[in-house]
Parts: structure tokens; C-alpha cells; sequence
């Protein structure tokens, strides 16, 4: 179950922000689409990094300014999984790092979705468990 490839489960048209974006823009952008992260992409949609709740929170905290660019605040040092890794290398990493969204890029680190860990454990609840949605199943009455 597990060695399935991520591309079977990841989002593959993610919301992404440029890093000359404004904190203010990718602020309401997170909070219209409930977004924890979100990539940062250059214009050809390479990679350059992610910016998550913490990011805005840790530099914006303090009245900094809603004006600050996304590649003031974004974090760069990430985690990035490749389209044929697998879905137990992302549960492992999700696990052992605490991260909650992986970029997915090929090997030109064109961006190619994102993986979050409720997509992994939506696959494996659907997988291993129950195919249909058991908060949602229709009661029949008798």
C-alpha cells in the first residue's frame, strides 16, 4: 500500500505565490483557501521555497509591515519529494519531522504539486480501511 508513487495522491495544481509578493497578499490567500504553505515559484514555476503560517507569523509578528516581499519571510531550506517517490517515504518524513506539506518537482525542480500529510492519511484510511467516507455515509432507515 505504501509503495505506491506520490503523484497518485498529491495535489497537482497548487495554489503558489511569487516571491516578489506581498506578505498582506499571501496572508489573504492562506486564509481564503485555508492554507497552512504554500510554494514560492519563479515565473518559469521553478521551486525557490515555501512560505508557511509560521514564516508570516515569526516575521510579521510584531507589526513588521504587510508589505514585506515573500522572499523576505519564505523558508528555503526545504524538504522536497520527487513525482515517483513513495507514499511511505513521504509518511516517514511527515513523521519524522514534523513537516505538514512537501513540494513535489521534477528534476529540472519544476514544481509539480504539493503532498500534504492529510493526503497521506486519506489514502491510507481509503486504502486499508473503509472505501467510502464513514462521516458522510447515509443512514438507512428500517
Amino acid at each position: 500500500m505504501m509503495n505506491e508513487e506520490i503523484r497518485s495522491i498529491m495535489t497537482k495544481a497548487p495554489a503558489t505565490v511569487s516571491p516578489q509578493d506581498t506578505v498582506a497578499q499571501v496572508s489573504a490567500l492562506m486564509l481564503r483557501q485555508r492554507l497552512q504553505q504554500v510554494p514560492v515559484v519563479s515565473e518559469d514555476n521553478h521551486l525557490l521555497g515555501l512560505i508557511t503560517s509560521y514564516d508570516l507569523w515569526r516575521n510579521c509578528s510584531e507589526g513588521k509591515g504587510n508589505q514585506m516581499k515573500v522572499q523576505d519571510v519564505m523558508s528555503t531550506n526545504i524538504v522536497k519529494l520527487a513525482p515517483k517517490d513513495k507514499v511511505g517515504s513521504a509518511a516517514e518524513l511527515f513523521m519524522d519531522k514534523r513537516f505538514k506539506t512537501f513540494p513535489v518537482v521534477n528534476l529540472r525542480n519544476e514544481l509539480k504539486g504539493v503532498v500534504t500529510a492529510f493526503d497521506v492519511i486519506k489514502y491510507s484510511l481509503k486504502r486499508e480501511y473503509a472505501p467510502e467516507h464513514i462521516l458522510y455515509r447515509k443512514v438507512v432507515e428500517g
